[in-house]
Parts: C-alpha cells; sequence; structure tokens
C-alpha cells in the first residue's frame, strides 16, 4: 500500500510543540505571540511545559542587565535539556540577540537559532531547514521596513490585546540601546492596524492597548497617531483603549483632544519622565526641560479633568548629583503621579551615557532608588484617597487573588479595584462606589442600577 509521505510528515508535525518565555516589555508580549502565530502555521501546539516542548524560545530584553543576567541564567538551566533532547531547537530571541549574538555563539554554543526583532519570518523555514539539517541559523538584520503588517498574533483568550503600531526608535536617549536592538523607527500602515482591532474585537477582546516606543510619533501617509486613534474609537464592541508609551515632545493638544472627546480611550496617560533635573535630563537627550514638562502635565489636566499620570524614573545616572535628584524629588510632587516605574540606571555597552567617566556609585543608587519608591508609594496612595467615596466605571478583569468571591479590574485612570461579585461577569464595565485604598488597589462594593436610579430620581 502506498503512503503518502506529505501527509506522514504533517501527522509528525502537528504532534510537535512549542514553548516561549517572555522577558521585559509589552512589545515583547506582543512579539512572542506574532512568533506563536507562525509556529501554530508551521503545526506547533503551545505547551506550558518546557520539558514536553520540541521547540524552546526565549524572547528577551536588552534594556537593563538584570534582565539579561536572567536570561543567561536561564539558558545554563536549559543546556541539560538540550544534552537530553538534540533535536529540540533552541532559540534566543529579541533585543539580546540582536545585541549579544556573538557572546551568545561564543560561550553558548548549544543554542540552535539566534534571532533579532526583525527576523521573525525566518521562522518557518528555520523549521523546514531543521527537517534536513542542524546547522545554526542566525539572523540579526535589523530593517527599515519590517513591520510585521501581514501577520497576526496567537493570543489567548483575554480581556486586553497587545497591539504593535510601530516599531524602533529614532529619539536616541543617551541611556538607551533600544535604537541599536530594534532599528530605526517606522509605523504600521493604519488599515492594518484597523483590521488587527477589529479581529481582537471579533475575538472577544473588549480592550486593546497600542504600543510603540515612542507611540505618539506614529505617522503614516493615511494620518498621524491621533487619526489613528479617532479611527478605531469607532470599532463597535471596543470599549476601552490605552496606549504606552507616549513621549512628551510628542503630545500636543490635538491629541489631548481627541482623548477627551472619546468615551473610550482611557483617561490615563503614562508620561515617561526619567529626570526631574534640566541638567541631566540634557544629558540624557530627553529634548525637554522640567518647565516644559510640568507645563505639559498642567495642560492635559485643563483639557482632561482627573487625568491619571504615571511615569518612569531612572535614579543615578552618571553625574547626577544630590540636587539633580532633589529637583527629580521636586517634580514627583509637584506632579503627583498615580503610579511610577522606578529604576537604578543600568549601563548598556555602545550608549553614550556608558562613556561618561562620572558613573554612580552603586550604594548611592540603591539608597536614591529606595526613597523615591516610599515617595511614590505616599503619593499612590494620596491619590487613591481622592477617589473614596466617588463611583468609578471599572472593566472586570479577573478573579481577585486573595479571595475567589471579589472581583478585580482596573478603573480608566489605570488603578486595580477590588469588590464582592454580584451580578456581573468578566469584560463587563460596572459603576463600583470607592470605600478604601489599600496600597496601590482601591477597594469598594458594586453600585448597582438600581441605586444609581434612585439618586437620580
Amino acid at each position: 500500500m502506498d503512503i503518502d509521505k506529505s501527509m506522514y510528515n504533517n501527522n509528525i508535525q502537528q504532534s510537535s510543540k512549542y514553548y516561549i518565555e517572555t522577558y521585559g516589555c509589552q512589545m515583547n508580549v506582543y512579539d512572542s505571540e506574532l512568533v506563536a502565530g507562525l509556529l501554530e502555521k508551521c503545526g506547533y501546539r503551545e505547551t506550558t511545559k518546557i520539558n514536553n516542548a520540541d521547540a524552546v524560545f526565549l524572547n528577551t530584553c536588552a534594556i537593563r542587565k538584570k534582565a539579561e543576567d536572567a536570561v543567561h541564567n536561564k539558558l545554563n538551566s536549559l543546556q541539560y535539556l538540550k544534552k537530553k533532547k538534540p533535536g529540540m531547537i533552541l532559540g534566543v530571541l529579541g533585543c539580546m540577540a540582536q545585541n549579544l549574538k556573538n557572546e551568545l555563539l561564543a560561550s553558548k554554543p548549544f543554542i540552535d537559532v539566534i534571532l533579532g526583532p526583525d527576523s521573525y519570518r525566518h521562522i518557518p523555514d528555520i523549521i523546514n531547514q531543521r527537517k534536513i539539517n542542524s546547522e545554526h541559523w542566525v539572523d540579526t538584520h535589523l530593517s527599515k521596513f519590517e513591520v510585521y503588517d501581514d501577520l497576526f498574533p496567537s493570543r489567548h483568550d483575554g480581556v486586553n490585546a497587545w497591539i504593535s503600531i510601530s516599531r524602533g526608535c529614532d529619539k536616541f536617549c543617551s541611556f538607551c540601546i533600544v535604537p541599536f536592538t530594534r532599528g530605526r523607527e517606522r509605523s504600521r500602515s493604519m488599515k492594518s492596524i484597523y483590521s488587527e482591532v477589529e479581529n481582537v474585537v471579533s475575538k472577544g477582546y473588549v480592550e486593546v492597548t497600542l504600543l510603540g516606543q515612542n507611540v505618539n510619533s506614529y505617522r503614516t501617509k493615511e494620518g498621524t497617531f491621533s487619526n489613528l486613534l479617532e479611527s478605531i474609537c469607532n470599532i463597535s464592541g471596543l470599549k476601552r483603549i490605552r496606549f504606552s508609551s507616549p513621549h512628551p515632545q510628542n503630545m500636543d493638544e490635538k491629541l489631548i483632544e481627541v482623548i477627551s472627546n472619546n468615551n473610550n480611550i482611557c483617561n490615563h496617560i503614562h508620561l515617561p519622565l526619567q529626570a526631574g533635573s534640566d541638567r541631566i535630563l540634557q544629558r540624557m537627550n530627553r529634548t525637554y526641560n522640567q518647565k516644559e514638562y510640568l507645563d505639559l502635565v498642567d495642560r492635559i489636566r485643563q483639557i482632561l479633568p482627573g487625568c491619571s499620570i504615571s511615569t518612569d524614573i531612572i535614579v543615578g545616572f552618571p553625574g547626577e548629583t544630590e540636587f539633580d535628584f532633589e529637583e527629580t524629588i521636586h517634580v514627583m510632587k509637584e506632579v503627583g503621579f498615580s503610579n511610577a516605574f522606578m529604576f537604578k540606571y543600568s549601563s548598556r555597552p555602545g550608549t553614550k551615557a556608558s562613556q561618561y567617566s562620572d558613573q554612580i556609585d552603586e550604594s548611592i543608587k540603591r539608597m536614591r532608588l529606595e526613597k523615591i519608591i516610599a515617595l511614590q508609594k505616599i503619593l499612590t496612595l494620596i491619590e487613591n484617597k481622592k477617589f473614596i467615596g466617588e463611583v468609578i466605571k471599572v472593566l472586570v478583569e479577573k478573579e481577585s487573588k486573595k479571595s475567589s468571591n471579589q472581583w478585580a479590574g482596573r478603573s480608566d485612570g489605570n488603578t486595580w479595584v477590588i469588590f464582592d461579585k454580584t451580578n456581573e461577569n468578566i469584560k463587563d464595565i460596572v459603576d463600583v462606589i470607592i470605600e478604601e485604598a489599600r496600597g496601590v488597589s482601591l477597594l469598594g462594593k458594586r453600585k448597582l442600577e438600581k441605586e444609581l436610579a434612585y439618586e437620580v430620581n
């Protein structure tokens, strides 16, 4: 009896499993979903158990040394698994692959595949090549054009979908390695983004977060970031739109007004500060000063009353004096950030800041970081207490970790709210009256429609 060999090979592939571990930012999460989509087109199925995988990919981050160290440690632990399963494909993807390919090739020859962020289209070719031979595959070419316009990620069921609208960065902040690992900035077509948003909404997602290294510098022949937001606001079934991260330099009044005029764009802006000192901001090449940043915050709050503003802060940048650090403290208090992502400066080889001779001692960096973390806890609590007694709209996202009788969801301003279950479901937007502010979360109870109607009458 004749055997259809192509069917036989297809059956083998159908039984193959992949495992992806993601490090770093939301952009990497999105990229991992792109890679998952490509692997599934090749007949692979996802597994949550790394020991069962026929292909293991680590999608890496090079923003900070701590992230790189975590990947190195993981690869060292995977060397044993690779010996047990020599046919398993072991790949390193993303920014660290782009930045440290020579080091990885020299120190970890058991790695089969090294792909930079613009090389994921090669994955089907790699899968096919592995049927013939087991040669290494390395591609870290940075593209001026690749935006993965025609590829759709493979996502798990959920409430929020990450959607990349641009890739790369042209800002060249002196501390940042992204322009070297992700290349120059380029934007996806508005049509493809609109189609992807429609697609995720049709699959049950009710919120999207638009991603870009500098999301508000998005620009195509079809329009700007403001035009893109106005376009997708009209998609039926899309309850909430978020975006991350804008650059203060590109935050114009038109964008703020678009947010104000559309109820499904969340009243929250993540506005990276990085430092409060004009001298350090100039050294960082951030292209704005303290006054310009604070004026922008004032303008946002004039047009968007109650807008929640969060930020990123780096302490211990080369040459940062105690006065410079106190300027950061000043801006934190002046703005009253709802939340902040705070880091010690981490030197990245190849960046301008790594060449400065006046690096700050680690003990000083650690002390300054501890100080702003303590301050931000106070500021967050102050901001959250303003909501006590207020009724706010909460998108139900998941069951609370602390109790199966409670829901956890996010407010319009991106604050987590915990409340007792009644008759709502995940993905519903419900009214919650806030009773308590505890740490970074709000606690409340459901405000039912009959109660609201009674108050109106």
